[in-house]
């Protein structure tokens, strides 16, 4: 297909920049300037259907552009059961109800830090620390060097989307080590810690227990999917209400809108822009063969401004009609931790617009590295009138 690369300057600068042109003129692509080759789907009935096939469209060869071995939560039934069981406690509407005041304390302790300060950078000072924190102590894990877990949470999820990871090998054995010995602390201790890491642990299923191996993908997933996604939705989120200043006013003036810019933040620039599967068989959408073993990407952004599902998709609206975006995902693999992501989201963006209502964007920061990832990097703001 010409005309588009998710890998190009345009796309990468500005993610829905050919969403109407895919939809419309190849909703079923195949983009062939990646090792493996992959198709695209981008219509929102297209994407949806997929992730909810999942016989056809398969996570046993990874979610990422590359054939990758199965682990943790990322793969098939029954290991996808089985593992998915294991951990879903943890996350149920009353676990993350339970969680509120810690979420609630983090944040105002990260927001006392930068209450003097004239300008600060919202990435760095309040989106990436408070998720972080919060999955560190779901975990058991130290968080007093947040640091390093970020260092290896970018090297995690730029080696899912490159066609060589090599580069990131040394960080990413280096998380696996850190998590082993996290594993072998609680076997060895006779009253381990109450914690996420120790019900894995101790877990049973039909008299089997998961080995330190299996344990550590799921670690590592809960570690890395524990703040990617929540750090670009809060930057992101920030980011749009501050750019059309007449919007964040609205929810300055307005808390009850809080969810729904949220939930449009979610929509219109979802902080996973897609994810992968692999067909186990020889299939059609839309009228094109898709061969058995493709790698298919599930474009969750363009289905997301599909204009059959969603009125003048292009516009950020605080008054857009509640409607399923796909920006979690439907079907077995829903995202797990998507409450929590809303949960921290929420109370971000309530305790900034409360606290600093005279909040000011300095320019549109740099976006995070990997092509089918969305969220800043980098993004300065300041305090006073513009």
């Amino acid at each position: 297909m010409v005309g588009y690369s998710p890998l190009d300057e345009v796309t990468l600068r500005d993610h829905a920049a050919n969403y109407h042109y895919l939809r419309e003129g190849a909703p079923v692509s195949l983009f062939e300037g990646y090792d493996p080759r992959f198709y695209i789907l981008s219509r929102y009935e297209d994407v949806e259907a997929a992730l909810r096939d999942i016989e056809v469209f398969s996570s046993a060869q990874g979610q990422g552009p590359r054939y990758t071995p199965p682990s943790g939560m990322v793969c098939d039934p029954p290991m996808h059961t089985l593992h998915r069981g294991l951990v879903q406690q943890a996350f149920t509407p009353g676990a993350i109800r339970a969680l509120t005041p810690r979420v609630e304390a983090q944040t105002a302790e990260l927001l006392d830090a930068v209450a003097d300060k004239p300008g600060f950078d919202l990435h760095d000072d309040v989106a990436f620390p408070l998720p972080v924190v919060i999955i560190c102590e779901m975990l058991g894990v130290p968080s007093h060097d947040i640091h390093q877990f970020k260092l290896w949470s970018d090297a995690s999820v730029e080696a899912m989307g490159a066609e060589d990871p090599t580069p990131w090998m040394g960080e990413l054995e280096a998380l696996g080590g850190y998590i082993l010995d996290q594993i072998r602390a609680r076997r060895a201790d006779s009253a381990p810690p109450d914690d996420l890491i120790t019900r894995m642990v101790v877990a049973e299923s039909d008299g089997v227990r998961l080995d330190d191996l299996s344990i550590q993908g799921l670690v590592s997933q809960l570690l890395v999917g524990g703040n990617e996604t929540t750090t670009s939705l809060i930057t992101n989120v920030v980011w749009r209400l501050l750019e059309n200043r007449a919007l964040w006013e609205r929810v300055v003036a307005d808390p009850s809108l809080i969810d729904r810019a949220v939930e449009e933040s979610l929509r219109f620039d979802p902080p996973v822009l897609a994810l992968f599967r692999t067909t186990t068989r020889d299939f059609a959408v839309g009228g094109v063969a898709i061969p058995e073993g493709a790698k298919v990407m599930l474009n969750y952004a363009a289905a997301n401004r599909d204009p059959s599902v969603f009125e003048d998709p292009d516009r950020f609206s605080l008054d857009r009609p509640p409607r399923k975006h796909l920006s979690f995902a439907v079907g077995i693999h829903v995202c797990i931790g998507a409450e929590m992501a809303r949960l921290e989201a929420r109370t971000a963006l309530k305790a900034l617009t409360t606290r600093f209502p005279d909040l000011h964007l300095v320019d549109r920061g740099e976006r995070i590295k990997p092509f089918f990832l969305w969220g800043r990097r980098r993004l300065p703001v300041r305090r006073g009138d513009a």
